[in-house]
């Protein structure tokens, strides 16, 4: 755990024995309070006051401004180091790229080694060999093992041989008196042979040879593991007959000492003979690896030992045993010899000693040869493929012969040739009696090295295979006249024959001769041969190269089968000395001559070579002599004078380069780079200057594919390049020369040639080779870069210039990617701070400028350090230049912009980690550096700020005149090409004075001097422009643009661009001094001081503390979908944790602790935590220097000024964003300071800025943490003490007032009143208590006054806790409250705002709207008691009406003179809503005195309840509300406002035009609701109310919703719904049981009223009367026939007109009137004949609705109910019941009823389609029967007539005044 503690710290910054609690900031509810603030008891407090001043109190008072100031600057940490998209390493930020960094020497690849150690060979057949002995039981022959890797696979051999001999010393006794050389026909070779050979025979150095006899370790290697490869184990023994014969003893033995005897005894006398010869016994197999990666298996042991078969003796035959072996069907018919083969195969131990390589040289370690066995590396034969070819790092020289077969069952010369032994012998002369060269390798036993080697014999075969391995180490230097000699003898196997007559046979019988040169037109022969055999061998025997050759030279040479190929034999070459390839030769061989003589090996030949290089096509070949290869193409390039050969040369290098790219081979490019390469020199001829031409030449031709190439693969012609250059100064010894005499300028041509070359090619080809042009211009960036080191730096800054102005403004994306990628490079040379800082006292003149120019117009001192101007450029080129481009990019695509700050932001870091720049006064001047970017930022405000948080807008100046190069609209696309860039036409001395300067410019320069100056801001300005800039000189100008280029855009920055921003511009304040920054506050205007504080204000905002949760989602992918950017763009955040490159590297060095996802978390949630702990220290820092800078600005007019109230809103963020608890203990110290110095702010004038400060602090001491709430009730006893001293030991009116405000709106807000907040309270009266100073004074009762009315206020949002899920209830309650401040505005104000967040949360946007309509009225009404327009009292006029007639007509309007009807106080507010009244009933006394309103709020809160009418539809009151605030803007004549406004209002009246009368409108539903039970309900039982529902809120909906409310407050056992609409008995109802009612109630309107309110909207707006029906009959039924159905209508009047403020009204009245059944006949009727003229009158046709209507008036089936009121009322029988008006009105209805009928059936035929014709007709025939019907009942004809129609209109209103009834209850609904 502490291992991870430290790491945490370290990735953290922060100090293990500091304060790290402090500082990690990570949960702001873990942190416990601090004893120092703990609540005391008040008796404690008092007797601790009379001895002395609370500690607390005491330190508060005392603290100053310097000691606040070095508390903050304790433990700091650097901006940059919490990034987590910066590399924490400062490694990363070195002067080498990371390829550099990871480029390694030449080195053998990573291959699994495998450690072989032979134990022993036991079969099962043995015995004690030496009779009357003790010796141990043994094998009774000698046995010989030979180990193989295979690969089953690809089906071949993977390695060389290695031999071991595990026989025991008594056994291999039987063989040591064999002769081990070849008898040549009888004779020994001659004694007299030149001992030549023995000088260049190899040679063993370091260990004896003994120690070499008997090795049984070797060690494998295996580049390509996997489970097909197999140890394989060959078994051999002394030659004595056939194999089956020899095995028999072992497989058969039933007696087994008899035979082993028997055996014995035979095996010695063959021993004796024949030991030198081997035949094959038997052969095991075993894996090797468990799986690809390499595991060794070491727990897997050989097969059984399978007998070898005579006709399966090669290799192949050997693979395809193996693969049948691994099948267990096949395994079962293969023979076995009992026995066991003990061979340990294991991984290598570190550091294994006494290893040999397969040339036998000795590896370190090697120790002692006594103690340690020897173990020696078999060599690996790696496939030819590109995959496993690497450049040779040893010295390796060996060729492999293999014998494969030999045929001679076809010859007739030698009678016996059966037993057939090839003897292998290396000679380099044939003449008669040469000796054999000793380079072969030896078998265990024997010598390290012999002269010849023998194969294994086959028993009585004529066509033997052979599976031997001849290993030779090959001379240094080859000749034509080396070559192999195969000798090949009959082998006597019945050595117990006897001889009769003839002669005894010998032993030995050559019976042929076979020989094969090694080399072959200089080159070694290395494949399989068929190679015919001689039966003699004659002197010179060479020359006989063939058969048919021997004929034609007609030598004494006889061959055998008629010269056929009877012998093949394969060769493998494994030599680091000759190639194989035939052009590598060549090529070599070419060289060779060459460096012998030039003059012998011609222009012309060397060309041959370079060109065979080309057609070479397996890069693997040349991989292999890579080093040597490269090195003679430079030195052919230095020596040749021909240019074609030079250019050939570069193709060359460019083809070798680029195919060892394309096989993933380049890092041996760069290892050679890096370690092999020397730069030549040939008649002042030098390897960078050649390079460099010919890069020219190739880049010049019109192959294609040729120029792609080079482009791709510069950096290695670069590297060449900077490289020789070095070597070359060194060697010369010139690095003490100047630097422009160090390079001819013949070099510095050329490589400016170059630059411009490829340049050219990057920016025309970038479409059609985009990762060619990619690789070019990263390379000619670390090109650029070294050559700062070594050449005129002068020279250097100009061909960046020079590349630069390639790019322009109109160019792709991906250009643009090149451009920064390129400066990215360039910026991070070791040396550009030093590069960028000049001396100050150099004046580097304008190249365009002339001496008079100077003279008259001297540069501006007076203009902002932080503006991009080219003097800044002059004096800083490369930071200059960056920061230019950067600008520019900011006004392209977000993938621009992305990757411009991403290369900023990673420099800056890059400077700010750099230890040599880590003292406080070089970091200022660096930051000076990068200041434009400040003017940047201002420059793109109007991006980046947020709009929803800080209604902050760019002011005029921003906008301001600037220099623009788009004014030159008449310049052609190429001038304006480089118009972004900076000057391009600096002269050469310009930038010679850069380079020289900046060696010396940290050390010297001092800060005063160094501040950058501003001159023209136009890169090429013209002559007329020049002059104009002469008049810009003055002492505080507007700032111009920081850039040159088109114009700004508009589109919003994300925020990611906008936190790396704000990141740049925090580390520069930061580390800027602070003398630059308030002299730029002193020259900048005021607008631009305002948008610096939006963008501290930003900086809080986008570095606030999110939380936990927040933070893991961000980044854990949750933020999901980011910005789509192409793939060459780099993306500034990273998504995913494990991305993170600080948390990477951590975990990385930190070994043996594993990193779950909860500890990257909180990794993540520390780092969060604390960069937003610097941002806010860094912000508070900029605003204490600010203010201690600027006091007497900030007291103008009494500290009521626009300043004052920016630098206080900035102050008071702090508390509105999350913050951590150090940083709020920092806020509140800076925030105490702040009030001490400008107390007038807070205590005088308005109170905006006390309110606000008292509703934020008092939100903080609600905080979770203790220690933070005790800090805010310190800061806030602070504040009222300050108040009543201000005040002269009066009073605290102002704050105890605006606490009282901030609580109300806390209660609605934040929801505080909990044990937290009265812990603050207590600390607040403990200080009171505790303050000797104020013991004497009116402050601690005034304290404790407060408090008591803050708990009283507390107290009331208990009980609203208690109803906060019934919304009507809650309203209520703060109504209450709002109604019982009416003697104080501002807190009545305050909890109509908490009601109108109710209501907006709520959905009720009407009620919303009317919240603010009382708000503005409450706020017109103070200002008229006020006398706010007593100077604006309008002319006297015979015309103008007195105020109660302006109220009376309910006008708002403006009068002649331009009085704004808000003089009239509430009244003027009456024609949106006669509720505003209650606003009249304010009342005066001490707490309007403190009440700062003004017009400018008026208008405020008429803004948002027009939003809020917009939202809620309620479209025709805009008008009326925008009208007074129209009068206003129309006096302060702000025209834009007036545009808007008049804009507004136009779009309402088209809304409304939309949807008048359209009923798409949704004003709300209402329902009378009435609760009863005295036990639950208590005030509320037995009223009614009425409620306003939403849209279309039905019955059935509401019902539910009320009965959840209550059924959650008083259980739902305990609440019952009554279902009818009838008037209740509350006796009736059980006590125990709360009961609501519901009712659905429609708007009632009498008939003036319908007259008036014509439109939807107007019958639901300003309402309070409602109806509902309710069925009855006289017999108590509630429905009966239409003869007996009566009904009851129901009016209730409400207290207040809706809509209100409230979303349920109390019903004040209650009317009702009782129908008889003729006059609800009557009541229906009418509705019918009403709703069907209604559809047929209206402008556009509701289709669906009149068929509906019309069906259900005309169809028989539902014509039941209009029939039976005629049946029960018309006919003569039933008529006579009724009154005669009565029936007669009945009868004018349905008269009426059967026109409009007949009307709508011909309108709906009109509008009707084709389909419809069928049920239209139909239709027509039931209202032909329902006329029929109805003359029938009526007895006259009724028919459909137009004229009656109209006439019967126009009585309409005749019958209505008849019946009595209200035809505006539309669609009636009676709840059941």
């Amino acid at each position: 755990m502490d291992e991870w503690i430290s790491t945490l710290n370290k990735i953290l910054q922060i100090n293990p024995d500091g304060h790290t609690q402090e500082r990690k900031s990570v949960d702001l509810t873990d942190v416990k309070p601090e004893s120092i603030m703990n609540p005391v008891s008040p008796s404690e407090s008092t007797s601790s006051a009379d001895d002395q001043l609370h500690p607390e109190l005491a330190k508060y008072i005392a603290e100053t401004e310097e000691a606040v100031k070095d508390k903050r600057s304790e433990n700091r940490l650097n901006l940059f180091s919490l990034d987590p998209d910066v590399p924490a390493s400062k490694s990363h930020y070195s002067d080498f790229s990371k390829n550099d960094v990871l480029v390694k020497p030449f080195e053998e690849k990573v291959r699994r080694r495998i450690l072989i150690s032979c134990n022993s060979l036991n079969m099962l057949l043995q015995t004690c060999i030496i009779d009357s002995t003790t010796e141990p039981i043994t094998n009774i022959e000698p046995f010989f093992v030979n180990l193989a890797l295979f690969d089953i696979r690809d089906f071949r051999k993977v390695s060389a041989d290695f031999h071991v001999d595990l026989n025991h010393d008594l056994v291999r006794q039987m063989i040591s008196g064999c002769s081990e050389s070849v008898v040549e026909n009888g004779v020994e070779p001659a004694a007299n042979c030149t001992t030549e050979n023995s000088l260049t025979d190899p040679q063993i150095k370091g260990f004896p040879e003994e120690w070499l006899h008997y090795p049984k370790q070797a060690l494998f290697s295996v580049t390509n593991p996997h489970v097909d490869i197999v140890l394989v184990a060959r078994i051999e023994k002394v030659l004595m007959g056939s194999i089956t014969s020899s095995a028999e003893p072992y497989i058969k033995n039933s007696d087994s000492n008899k035979t082993a005897q028997k055996t014995l005894k035979s095996n010695k006398q063959f021993c004796s003979k024949l030991g030198k010869y081997r035949m094959p016994f038997a052969w095991a197999v075993r894996p090797v690896f468990k799986d690809t990666l390499g595991t060794v298996d070491r727990e897997s042991r050989f097969s059984p030992l399978f007998k070898q078969e005579q006709s399966k003796i090669s290799t192949e035959d050997l693979l395809k045993l193996i693969a049948e072996y691994r099948r267990a069907e096949k395994a079962n018919k293969m023979q076995i010899i009992p026995g066991s083969l003990e061979i340990k195969v294991d991984f290598v131990p570190m550091d294994h000693p006494n290893c040999l390589t397969s040339s036998y040289i000795p590896v370190k370690p090697f120790k002692d040869t006594e103690q340690h066995l020897p173990t020696i590396e078999v060599e690996e034969f790696v496939q030819d493929s590109t995959q496993f070819s690497q450049p040779y790092t040893m010295y390796k020289n060996h060729i492999y012969i293999y014998p494969k077969h030999l045929k001679y069952d076809g010859q007739k010369y030698f009678a016996k040739a059966r037993n057939i032994a090839v003897c292998t012998e290396f000679k380099d002369t044939d003449v008669e009696g040469a000796r054999p060269i000793k380079c072969i390798y030896g078998k265990p036993g024997g010598s390290v090295f012999t002269t010849e080697a023998i194969t294994l014999v086959l028993h009585h075969s004529q066509n033997p295979d052979f599976y031997d391995e001849v290993k030779i180490e090959l001379p240094t230097q080859l000749h034509e006249k080396h070559h192999l000699l195969f000798s090949f003898y009959h082998v006597t196997c019945d050595i117990n024959a006897k001889g009769t007559v003839k002669k005894k046979e010998p032993l030995e019988t050559a019976v042929g001769y076979a020989w094969l040169p090694l080399m072959k037109d200089g080159r070694l022969m290395s494949q399989e041969n068929h190679i015919p055999v001689a039966a003699n061998l004659p002197p010179g025997y060479l020359q006989f190269l063939d058969a048919g050759a021997g004929k034609q030279c007609g030598g004494d040479i006889k061959w055998l089968d008629c010269g056929k190929s009877l012998f093949r034999v394969c060769a493998h070459v494994v030599s680091t000395v000759y190639s194989q390839d035939p052009y590598l030769n060549t090529f070599f061989q070419k060289c060779q001559k060459r460096d012998g003589d030039i003059t012998k090996c011609p222009s012309a030949s060397v060309l041959a070579g370079l060109k065979g290089l080309l057609a070479i096509e397996k890069i693997h070949v040349i991989t292999r002599f890579l080093p040597v290869v490269l090195n003679q193409l430079f030195r052919i390039l230095v020596q040749s004078d021909d240019e074609e050969v030079s250019t050939e040369t570069s193709r060359v290098l460019v083809h070798i380069v680029a195919k060892c790219n394309e096989e993933n081979l380049d890092h041996y490019i760069q290892s050679y780079v890096k370690f092999v390469f020397k730069t030549e020199m040939s008649l002042e001829r030098t390897v960078h200057e050649e390079l460099a031409k010919s890069m020219n030449s190739l880049l010049k031709t019109n192959d294609i594919q040729l120029v792609k190439r080079v482009l791709k693969h510069f950096r290695f012609f670069f590297e060449i390049i900077i490289k020789s250059m070095a070597q070359h100064l060194v060697d010369m010894d010139k690095l003490q020369l100047p630097r422009n005499e160090r390079f001819p300028q013949s070099y510095q041509s050329e490589v400016d040639t170059l630059i411009l070359t490829v340049s050219d090619h990057v920016i025309w080809k970038v479409r059609e080779a985009p990762e060619e042009t990619r690789s070019a211009n990263q390379s000619l960036a670390l090109f650029i870069k070294r050559c700062f080191t070594f050449m005129d730096r002068g020279f250097v800054l100009t061909l960046i210039s020079s590349y630069v102005n390639m790019f322009g403004p109109g160019d792709c994306k991906t250009l643009f990617a090149f451009k920064f990628e390129f400066l990215r490079e360039v910026c991070n040379y070791e040396h550009f701070i030093p590069l960028c800082l000049p001396m100050p006292s150099a004046k580097i003149p304008d190249p365009d400028s002339t001496e008079s120019d100077l003279a008259e117009n001297p540069p501006v001192a007076d203009l902002q350090e932080y503006t991009l101007t080219n003097e800044f450029c002059r004096k800083h080129y490369l930071v200059g230049l960056l920061l230019r481009e950067i600008g520019l990019a900011l006004q392209e695509d977000q993938d621009i912009r992305h990757l411009a700050l991403g290369v900023l932001k990673n420099l800056m870091a890059k400077h700010s980690f750099d230890d040599r720049y880590s003292e406080k006064s070089k970091q200022a001047k660096v930051a000076e550096l990068y200041f434009p970017l400040y003017g940047m930022l201002l420059d793109n405000m109007h991006r980046i700020f947020l709009k929803e948080i800080f209604p902050f807008s760019l002011t005029p100046s921003n906008q301001g005149s600037r220099d623009d190069l788009s004014s030159g609209g008449s310049q052609n696309n190429t001038n304006m090409k480089h118009a972004s860039s900076v000057d391009a036409s600096f002269s050469k001395d310009v930038l010679n004075s850069i380079a020289a300067f900046s060696s010396v410019a940290l050390s010297s320069a001092s800060h005063e001097e160094s501040r950058v100056s501003l001159a023209s801001t136009e890169s090429n300005p013209s002559a007329a422009e020049k002059s104009s800039e002469k008049n810009d000189v003055c002492e505080k100008v507007t700032r111009p643009l920081s850039l040159i280029g088109s114009a700004l855009r508009y589109d919003k920055l994300d925020q990611d661009e906008t936190r790396t921003l704000i990141m740049c511009f925090l580390h520069i304040m930061k580390t800027i001094s602070e003398d630059t920054l308030v002299s730029c506050w002193l020259k900048a205007p005021n607008s631009e001081i305002s948008d610096f504080y939006n963008i501290l204000e930003l900086c809080l905002q986008h570095f606030r503390y999110l939380g936990k949760k927040n933070i893991v989602k961000a980044h854990t992918g949750h933020d999901g979908q980011r910005y789509s950017r192409s793939q060459t763009m780099p993306i500034i955040r990273s998504k995913n944790a494990l991305s993170n490159p600080k948390l990477l590297q951590m975990i990385e060095g930190t070994t043996g602790i594993s990193v779950n996802n909860a500890e990257m978390e909180t990794l993540h949630i520390d780092l969060e935590a604390n960069i937003a702990t610097e941002v806010c220290l860094t912000v508070l820092d900029i605003l204490g220097l600010f203010t201690q800078n600027h006091q007497k600005p900030l007291q103008q007019y009494e500290c009521q000024n626009s300043l004052m109230k920016k630098v206080f809103d900035t102050y008071l963020l702090f508390s509105q964003v999350n913050q951590s608890e150090t940083a709020l203990r920092h806020v509140f110290a800076s925030l105490r300071l702040f009030v001490n110095k400008f107390p007038s702010a807070f205590f005088q004038g308005p109170a905006d800025l006390c309110g606000a400060f008292c509703y934020e602090i008092l939100k903080c001491c609600n905080h979770r943490s203790s220690s933070t709430q005790s800090e805010a009730s310190a800061l806030l006893y602070f504040f009222m003490r300050r108040n009543f001293e201000y005040t002269r030991h009066t009073s605290m009116v102002r704050s105890h007032l605006q606490l009282i405000k901030a609580v109300s709106q806390l209660i609605a807000d934040a929801g505080i009143g909990g044990s937290r907040f009265q812990h603050s309270l207590t600390i607040i009266n403990n200080f009171a208590n505790g303050d000797v100073h104020m013991k004497n004074t009116l402050f601690p009762v005034e304290v404790k006054d407060l408090t008591k009315r803050i708990r009283t206020v507390l107290m009331a949002t208990a009980q609203m806790k208690e109803h906060e899920k019934d919304p009507e209830m809650l309203v209520d309650l703060q109504y209450s409250l709002a109604n019982s401040y009416a003697s104080t505005p501002e807190l009545r104000r305050t909890w109509l705002e908490s009601m109108a967040k109710i209501h907006v949360r709520n959905g009720d946007l009407s009620e919303a709207a009317m919240c603010y309509i009382h708000i503005a009225a409450l706020i017109a009404e103070y200002l008229k008691r006020k006398g706010y327009w007593k100077t604006e009292k309008p002319r006297t006029s015979s015309m103008r009406m007195d105020e109660d007639a302006v109220f009376a007509n309910n006008q708002l309007l403006t009068t002649q003179d331009g009085v704004c009807s808000f003089s009239m106080g509430w009244r003027a507010f009456t024609i949106i809503t006669p509720n505003v009244i209650e606003e009249g009933a304010m009342k005066e006394d001490s707490g309007m005195q403190d009440t700062p309103y003004n017009t400018d709020i008026l208008v405020e809160q008429l803004t948002l309840c027009v939003d809020y009418l917009w939202k809620s539809e309620r479209h025709e009151l805009i008008a009326d509300v925008n009208k007074p605030i129209i009068a206003v803007f129309e006096k302060k004549r702000d025209f834009r406002r007036l545009s808007e406004l008049y804009y507004d209002i136009h779009r309402s009246y088209l809304k409304v035009t939309e949807v008048v009368n359209s009923e798409k409108r949704f004003f709300g539903r209402y329902y009378r609701v009435a609760f009863y039970g005295q036990g639950f309900f208590e005030e509320e039982e037995g009223k009614e109310y009425i409620y306003k529902e939403p849209k279309l809120t039905g019955l059935s909906e509401i019902s539910q919703r009320l009965q959840k409310i209550y059924s959650d407050k008083f259980g739902a056992e305990n609440v019952k719904l009554i279902q009818d609409s009838n008037k209740v008995n509350p006796k009736d109802l059980d006590p125990k049981f709360a009961y609501i009612q519901v009712t659905y109630v429609m708007p009632y309107f009498d008939e003036k009223e319908l007259q008036e309110r014509v439109t939807d909207f107007e019958r639901h707006h300003n309402i309070k009367h409602f109806v509902f029906e309710s069925p009855f009959t006289l017999s108590g039924k509630k429905h009966g026939g239409v003869e007996e159905q009566c009904k009851r209508r129901t009016v209730l009047t409400t207290s207040h007109t809706f809509p209100y403020v409230k979303k349920r009204i109390e019903v004040v009245n209650q009317t009702s009137t009782e129908l008889n059944p003729i006059e609800v006949a009557i009541d229906e009727m009418s509705k019918k004949v009403s709703e069907l003229n209604e559809l047929c009158t209206v402008d556009e046709v509701d289709m669906i609705r009149l068929q509906l209507k019309l069906h259900g008036s005309v169809s028989t089936k539902v014509n039941a109910g209009p029939m039976a009121y005629a049946r029960a009322f018309i006919e003569e029988k039933n008529a006579k019941k009724y009154p005669d008006n009565q029936v007669k009105l009945v009868k004018e209805i349905f008269r009426q009823f059967a026109q409009v009928c007949g009307q709508a059936l011909e309108l709906n035929g009109r509008l009707i389609k084709q389909d419809q014709l069928e049920y239209q007709e139909e239709m027509k025939s039931h209202y032909r029967d329902m006329l029929s019907e109805l003359s029938a009942i009526m007895n006259e004809q009724i028919t459909y007539r137009e004229d009656f129609l109209r006439q019967g209109l126009e009585r309409q209103h005749i019958f209505q005044a008849i019946s009595k009834q209200n035809t505006s209850v539309q669609g009636t609904s009676i709840a059941e």
